[in-house]
């Protein structure tokens, strides 16, 4: 019996891949014969906070830290990108990796003091820090100041040609594809094991002789890398890096679309950036009171989906 439960649980979690697959799949194709090109850019949007919630989610979720200041990673991503085409360096396949790597030595100083406290007391320093680091970009004028940093043009990722919007598109699709995918295989490796045991006690797994300190930095420098990503393909997006990325509010917004789609959920980060940005747009051309209406939408979130929407639309054991 237990068997066939673990068999359908699998079956039905493969349907919504391949629904959900499906759907980004046909959308942009949609939306071209239909002559609603300009979606196809608020699409890649919430892709692209998508990526973002889903490393938040690994940090919070599977590693069981509440970081409060995620945005931090987010920012950096975008500005290494904005500096680094000021200097013309324009190709992807070297200003991505370098937004990447820069975002992880930014993070590791932050990880280790951080991971020292506990509680509220590691949520604070974790703000903190990020408050930090916006407030220092923010007075340098080389980063653009309060105006943040134009971009010449998008990155050079060749055979992509990313002036065009269904390119970066495709490429953010396969990057959150590609997101998700190791996801799947962290959660389920011994290192995907080691977190959930010290998530649920982490007294008792330093008892066992687990390394604490290292597991949870690890956890925290892959969640920092996926959202220097982000950042990167934000910057793209938008043309500038803005200091508004590294601001605490886009940390909160990053954690209530984790809240929103599932904490721990593979596809929480997906669903809630989906759901969150969908309902702003949405509402943001129905009425002038859309805040209002999207708080009320969060709280019956809150209230009747614990799990968050992922848990609704699967049932996990």
């Amino acid at each position: 019996m237990s068997h066939l439960f673990r068999k359908l649980l699998l079956r039905q979690g493969r349907s919504v891949e391949a629904l959900l697959l499906c759907l980004a799949l046909a959308l942009p194709l949609l939306l071209q014969a239909i002559g609603e090109d300009f979606y196809i850019s608020i699409a890649t949007r919430m892709l692209i906070f998508a990526l973002a919630a889903t490393s938040l989610n690994f940090v919070v979720g599977y590693g069981g830290m509440v970081a409060f200041g995620h945005a931090a990673f987010f920012g950096v991503g975008a500005y290494v990108v904005a500096l680094l085409m000021a200097a013309d360096l324009t190709s992807a396949w070297l200003t991505w990796p370098l937004a990447i790597t820069v975002t992880i030595l930014v993070e590791l100083p932050i990880g280790l003091i951080s991971l020292r406290t506990r509680g509220v007391y590691f949520i604070m320093i974790t703000l903190a820090f990020a408050q930090m680091i916006y407030y220092s970009v923010i007075s340098l004028k080389v980063t653009g100041g309060d105006d943040g940093l134009p971009l010449q043009q998008r990155s050079v990722l060749y055979p992509f040609d990313l002036d065009s919007d269904l390119a970066l598109y495709w490429v953010t699709l396969l990057l959150l594809a590609a997101g998700l995918y190791a996801l799947k295989r962290l959660s389920a490796s011994r290192f995907g094991h080691a977190l959930a045991g010290l998530r649920q006690n982490g007294a008792r797994m330093e008892g066992l002789g687990y390394p604490v300190l290292h597991l949870q930095l690890t956890c925290f420098v892959i969640g920092a890398a996926g959202a220097g990503l982000a950042g990167a393909l934000l910057a793209n997006q938008n043309g500038l890096a803005s200091p508004s990325q590294l601001y605490w509010t886009q940390s909160g917004m990053l954690l209530v679309m984790v809240i929103l789609g599932g904490v721990g959920q593979r596809y929480g980060g997906v669903l809630g950036a989906l759901m969150l940005l969908g309902l702003e747009e949405l509402l943001g051309r129905l009425t002038d009171h859309g805040n209002l209406y999207l708080g009320l939408v969060l709280l019956l979130v809150v209230l009747f989906a614990p799990r968050g929407l992922a848990g609704l639309i699967v049932r996990q054991k």
